[in-house]
């Protein structure tokens, strides 16, 4: 069992909060009780997560994705106030963590994502240093492709370059394609990332 406050001083040093610019609040976003004896884990705080964490009886949920994002509305309307009138009926804090989350060197998600893939980040690029680069575990662009696909259950999207061989790789989860740029300038042969937009293909 730890406080509600522990937990949150806790994760704030552990990871950085306070370095980060972000798009949201990082933290406590939603207090409940002030003893958490069950703690539930997600990405987004969705309906269906908040839901799951009453049935389970959680005290506490941990997302990615929080509730309250920049250029937000703010009014506790719509889905928006069902979420976190569910969260206070039943006593559940929220805490949310995104890009503290993202950019931490082992247990974030880009840190995870190259674990996964047999990547080892030697350098970091892009905003407030989110994205990694390192060693390509391959050669060619197919094998990269291959061992995503085989290690995320799902075949990426690939867009081919000028067919160079992969010395270094970059990597950036979630929406990073805008990160295209810095993941050139930081040597990279290939970039994985969660999204790619229009202009990025091309």
């Amino acid at each position: 069992m730890a406080t509600r406050r522990e937990i949150e001083d806790h994760l704030g040093t552990l990871l950085s909060v306070e370095r980060f610019k972000d798009y949201g609040p990082n933290g406590l976003q939603v207090e409940g009780r002030a003893e958490v004896r069950r703690l539930m884990s997600g990405v987004t705080a969705s309906l269906a997560l908040i839901d799951a964490a009453i049935e389970w009886k959680a005290d506490a949920l941990l997302v990615h994705h929080g509730l309250f994002w920049r250029g937000h509305d703010g009014r506790l309307v719509g889905w928006l106030a069902e979420r976190v009138r569910r969260l206070m009926a039943h006593g559940i804090s929220l805490f949310a963590y995104h890009l503290p989350l993202d950019a931490h060197p082992e247990l974030g998600n880009n840190a995870q994502l190259g674990l996964r893939l047999g990547l080892a980040a030697d350098a970091r690029f892009g905003e407030q240093d989110l994205g990694f680069a390192g060693a390509a575990p391959a050669a060619q662009l197919d094998a990269l492709a291959e061992r995503v696909a085989s290690v995320l259950g799902r075949a990426p999207l690939v867009v081919p370059g000028d067919g160079r061989p992969l010395a270094r790789v970059g990597w950036c989860t979630g929406g990073a394609q805008s990160y295209f740029e810095a993941a050139i300038a930081a040597g990279v042969d290939a970039f994985v990332t969660g999204e790619i937009s229009e202009p990025q293909a091309h």
